[in-house]
């Protein structure tokens, strides 16, 4: 299904045409219904064409696997077009999405914006433009926010001044990161000879100065333009990698997180005596986050992990797994016993429970 973003003549349009009408293509035909989570997709292109099969369509329907539902955007390009009327049609995107998220069956407030290259520029133009570069609302869309809830830009271009290539096309936005912009997800490759990873890790060097949540993968091998990388078995892990990141933040589920502090009961089920050990909560429900701490002697058990970190309420396989017998550590170099090692190489599941977690965050054993 393809949608206008606006009803009648879009904002800085020139004529009515095919390339001078930004739309939507709606793809919410998705395998789990759980996942309350909506993103649009921009293609690249250099900002003169769109490469919108394999950065748009094929995208699309990997989100709806992943039970995310997809928008994917022809915004308007050069050299008819700046990156600023671009700019325009992203952040009506986003408004327009976010305007029929009920519609959508989506969580107005858990809406990304992920692109490649060009688009992926779009996408960081979308999540760090100010009000000024805003329009003033035309119509009941243009009140809502037109700010993303998460970014994932794709070997994308963040500064075209440091690039060295088109500075006013490629506006910075590493710049005008601030504490508020959303959490990003960044892919590059170490091999990308068009946009240098560089470009990526300007961006997350300004994420993390400004203390936005974010994660950056730059692999080893791979040109530009790889879209999902499916001819890659090693590159193409980025979109699997991008799926956890969603589940672990917590964009997934609109369920609340809840913190834990509480003294574990193990008698009878584990060795008193387990060393340095992890505490894992793994949820039942696929959208759900995992949420996980570590012990120590002396620790009495005691686990604590904060609310923004935290699993959110429902059934849980609660895993411990010993990492290490001595601690403190010293500089012996001594090896933990040697009846640990193989079970640690494989598995390295010391025991295993089911658990409910309540919304008071109480971590209660299942009665079988």
């Amino acid at each position: 299904m393809l949608e206008n973003l606006w009803s009648g003549l879009a904002p800085k349009a020139n004529g009515t045409g095919q390339l001078d009408t930004p739309t939507l293509s709606i793809h919410t035909n998705v395998s789990d219904p759980a996942s309350c989570a909506g993103v649009i997709v921009c293609p690249g292109g250099g900002y003169r064409i769109l490469a919108s099969t394999h950065e748009g369509l094929h995208v699309a329907h990997a989100f709806n696997r992943i039970g995310v539902k997809a928008f994917v955007l022809k915004y308007r390009v050069a050299p008819t077009y700046p990156s600023t009327v671009s700019l325009l049609d992203g952040q009506r995107a986003v408004r327009y999405v976010r305007h029929h998220a009920d519609q959508f069956g989506i969580d107005p407030e858990r809406i990304g914006i992920l692109g490649f290259s060009a688009g992926g520029h779009l996408a960081l133009a979308t999540g760090t433009a100010r009000e000024a570069q805003e329009l003033d609302p035309k119509d009941a869309v243009d009140n809502q926010s037109s700010m993303p809830d998460f970014l994932v830009p794709i070997y994308a271009v963040s500064n075209g001044l440091v690039r060295g290539r088109k500075e006013s096309e490629y506006f910075a936005t590493d710049t005008e990161v601030v504490s508020d912009t959303p959490p990003t997800f960044l892919v590059h490759t170490h091999e990308d000879a068009v946009v240098s990873a560089e470009q990526s890790t300007l961006f997350y060097d300004a994420l993390r100065r400004a203390g936005v949540p974010a994660e950056l993968h730059v692999f080893g091998y791979g040109e530009h333009g790889i879209g999902l990388g499916s001819g890659d078995p090693e590159t193409s892990a980025w979109f699997g990698l991008l799926h956890g990141w969603l589940r672990r933040t917590g964009l997934l589920t609109n369920k609340t997180r809840v913190g834990i502090k509480q003294k574990l009961d193990t008698r009878d089920s584990v060795e008193a005596d387990l060393g340095m050990a992890w505490l894992t909560l793994i949820p039942e429900d696929a959208t759900a986050p995992v949420a996980r701490t570590r012990v120590y002697p002396g620790s009495d058990w005691m686990m604590e992990i904060p609310q923004q970190h935290g699993p959110v309420p429902g059934r849980h396989r609660l895993e411990i797994r010993r990492v290490s017998h001595s601690w403190p550590w010293d500089a012996s170099g001594e090896y933990s016993p040697i009846d640990w090692v193989e079970p640690i190489m494989s598995e390295g599941v010391t025991y295993q429970v089911d658990v409910d977690v309540t919304a008071d965050g109480e971590i209660k054993v299942v009665k079988e």
